[in-house]
């Protein structure tokens, strides 16, 4: 069967914008797409977005399928919508009851709220990595259980129900070296593509750099992922700190990062807060060597055989596993890291959405 879709994306930037566009590219249905910029902000989409999408869907014929994604007020959006019977799937690339938040500052549970009743009012509820589903379900009680009576604990089962895992896609042909040159490997680069932001952890990172050259361990580094605030001093500073071993730094467009990820030997992740981690499946893609915090999604992206030499648990073990790939580049870039990445093509990953759809439709056709 072939699916009219509307895909509404209230958040349209980053990973938000990128599944939302290689879905529609790769389906087999028909997709199309009502988006809102993201520089309203995402608060501001979470609360108001309801509204304006409602407005702009009832403008189209009613589709066979929506989806949308957390930033969207789903249960406000259904009832200004008025049209009932067009099954509704969420997609959540992150969520608001366990996403971290910097020192100092609390979480606003009204936000919160929005994402679980998003769930109850979706016909089907999709995340983005296994351990996403996990710790979203596994914070649910401690949400509903902070009110002294009807908590509604039952509803948690309810939503772990219709809860499935969906990786992002990516579109690994874009990811192949346009022109190929053998790189010379004699001192390995060690790559950094997360943001430039707190749940990173750039700070950690630097640490490890430092005990590295301590150990007299000889690297170039790549700083090239997205930047909150180029002029933050601890990056100003870094920059002073490793000028002589830069290869790049700062944020670079495609085609460049693309040319960066291939000359890479190594990308590192210090983050706190990584619900699938497009940026290490994108470096796994162009041959990098992974090393990765023992927590949240990271030991899922990689086969068991592979942690011991690319899982760390502490600040002292990321700097063992860095020296020791750093040491051990040539063997390590034997590896097939490509072949791992390849699971999350679009050409694999449109076919699973596709299954997932089609089986909401159809379900709710014979309810």
């Amino acid at each position: 069967m072939s699916l009219r879709i509307l895909f509404l994306n209230p958040y349209h930037g980053g990973s938000h914008a990128a599944v939302a566009e290689g879905y529609a590219a790769h389906t087999r249905h028909v997709v199309q797409l009502l988006t809102l910029p993201i520089y309203g902000g995402w608060r501001w989409r979470m609360r108001g977005a309801a509204v304006t999408l409602a407005r702009l869907a009832r403008q189209q014929p009613p589709p066979d399928l929506i989806i949308t994604t957390d930033m969207l007020d789903v249960a406000t959006f259904r009832a200004l919508y008025g049209q009932p019977s067009v099954p509704l799937v969420v997609y959540f690339h992150e969520n608001q009851l366990t996403y971290p938040l910097p020192q100092g500052r609390s979480r606003d549970l009204s936000f919160a709220w929005t994402n679980y009743t998003s769930c109850l009012a979706a016909d089907a509820v999709l995340f983005n990595s296994r351990f996403h589903q996990q710790a979203f379900l596994g914070a649910l009680p401690a949400l509903l259980g902070r009110y002294h009576d009807y908590q509604e604990l039952e509803t948690i089962a309810q939503i772990g129900a219709k809860a499935h895992v969906a990786p992002p896609g990516i579109d690994l042909q874009e990811l192949v070296e346009p022109a190929p040159q053998a790189h010379p490997r004699q001192v390995p680069t060690v790559l950094w593509n997360g943001r430039w932001e707190y749940d990173k952890q750039p700070e950690a990172f630097f640490a490890a750099l430092e005990e590295l050259d301590q150990r007299n361990v000889d690297f170039r580094l790549m700083m090239a992922g997205e930047h909150i605030d180029p002029n933050a001093p601890a990056f100003v500073a870094a920059r002073e700190r490793w000028t002589q071993r830069l290869v790049h730094w700062g944020y670079a467009d495609r085609a460049s990062y693309v040319r960066l990820l291939h000359q890479a030997d190594i990308v590192v992740s210090t983050a706190v807060q990584e619900f699938f981690g497009i940026g290490i499946v994108e470096a796994l893609a162009c041959g990098c060597i992974p090393i990765l915090p023992k927590r949240l999604t990271d030991p899922d992206l990689l086969p068991a055989t592979y942690h011991a030499d690319c899982l760390y648990d502490s600040a002292a073990e990321l700097v063992e596993k860095l020296q020791g790939a750093s040491a051990q580049v040539e063997r390590l870039r034997q590896i097939d890291w490509q072949a791992i990445a390849h699971r999350y093509d679009w050409n694999v990953v449109a076919a699973h959405y596709d299954s997932l759809v089609e089986s909401v439709v159809e379900k709710v056709k014979n309810e």
